[in-house]
């Protein structure tokens, strides 16, 4: 939980935009009621292994991952709607770069259509 504080903080200081924060699903009353103090808008994402992930920031933010992504669970994002949400979450561009790439790559290996 002092990792989720930690995040609140960076955010109101303006270090990100969006955050996504992994926590048991035991935490999900206090994690809205402390999003909700604060007016942090929010979104949380139930998964199977019973923990959620909770994406918070900026309301334009999460209106385009939730647009572009986030209707669906993560590890089912294309190489694109990842690297866009890297992006959205303040990642670095040229390690979200690399990333796409390499996962590309893979891609390539196992279908011969993609092409660089």
């Amino acid at each position: 939980m002092q990792i989720f504080q930690h995040h609140i903080y960076e955010f109101k200081k303006g270090v990100r935009d969006m955050i996504l924060c992994t926590l048991p699903s035991g935490k999900e009353d206090f994690v809205k009621q402390k999003l909700e103090k604060n007016n942090i808008c929010y979104m949380i994402q139930k998964l199977k292994n019973g923990n959620i992930n909770v994406f918070f920031g900026k309301e334009e933010c999460l209106v385009v991952a939730k647009h572009l992504c986030l209707n669906k669970p993560l590890n089912e994002l294309t190489p694109e709607e990842d690297f866009m949400l890297g992006v959205l979450l303040g990642y670095s561009v040229s390690e979200q770069c690399h990333r796409y790439c390499k996962t590309c790559s893979k891609r390539k290996k196992s279908n011969a259509i993609l092409s660089f």
